[in-house]
């Protein structure tokens, strides 16, 4: 098997795009024997996810992967790299991205304060902060969280550089500089590799910063994807697979990359 040098930076999502909590194996083992030389001949493949760390390694290691991504990204923002098994963070970024949110969030602490105890009086949701967002929300259904979406983006649009990271039913603040895009464009750039190598690969909300040809000229989707996530792929002549999660990123890489 041979592959085209067009695409040398793989970057997948994980939950629902290779990984899938119901299928055994969790990752299809084609799509791992797919990958395995992939990264044998130089290519290098990066998970790009919103789990954090102790749950991104518990899930690899639930799923007997066979096989590792030479980067991740956490949070959709936190960049690190594989050595000798250890994952490490990638400096200065991390840091920056890190001083950048807390100094953000603090610029909004008494809005926010407000807004949450606003929005905890008029939904029956989960309201909370953790390390990464100072507002965190976990809705009854995706009814319910579209309508706490749209407040916390009318409330985003009053303020330079927040933003609005939503998966599903789960939804979180962050600084607008920090994505799966910019993060995907920021190892690029670091390891050399251009737009025109970079291969994207999601299927939910959170992956439409990555999914597009300023990050990777080259996009994909699995087939349960959301129609959102499709018809963006779509509109920039990305390729959305008939099939679903890993099986279809599999077909996905067999027609895009593989000569």
């Amino acid at each position: 098997m041979s592959y085209s040098l067009a695409v040398r930076l793989l970057s997948t999502d994980f939950d629902g795009t290779i990984h899938d909590d119901f299928s055994d194996p969790r990752i299809p083992t084609a799509l791992q024997d797919w990958i395995a030389p992939f990264q044998a001949r130089g290519g290098i493949w990066v998970i790009n996810t919103g789990r954090e760390m102790v749950g991104l390694m518990e899930a690899l290691g639930r799923g007997r992967f066979r096989i590792l991504p030479d980067y991740i990204i956490l949070v959709e923002r936190e960049i690190y790299r594989r050595d000798l098994g250890i994952y490490a963070p990638i400096e200065p970024w991390n840091s920056q991205c890190t001083q950048d949110h807390a100094r953000l969030f603090d610029d909004v602490s008494s809005g926010l304060s407000l807004l949450m105890r606003r929005l905890n009086s008029t939904y029956d949701a989960s309201f909370y902060a953790d390390t990464y967002s100072p507002l965190c929300a976990i809705a009854q259904n995706n009814l319910q969280m579209d309508a706490i979406q749209a407040e916390l983006e009318a409330f985003c649009g009053a303020v330079t550089g927040l933003a609005v990271v939503r998966n599903d039913i789960y939804v979180r603040l962050s600084h607008i500089g920090y994505s799966k895009g910019t993060a995907l464009s920021e190892l690029g750039r670091l390891i050399g590799i251009g737009p025109h190598q970079r291969l994207a690969a999601g299927d939910h909300l959170n992956d439409l910063p990555m999914l597009r040809r300023e990050h990777a000229h080259h996009l994909l989707a699995p087939s349960n994807a959301l129609p959102l996530v499709k018809a963006q792929v779509l509109k920039q002549g990305g390729f959305v697979a008939t099939r679903p999660a890993g099986l279809g990123i599999l077909e996905g890489l067999e027609r895009l990359v593989t000569a």
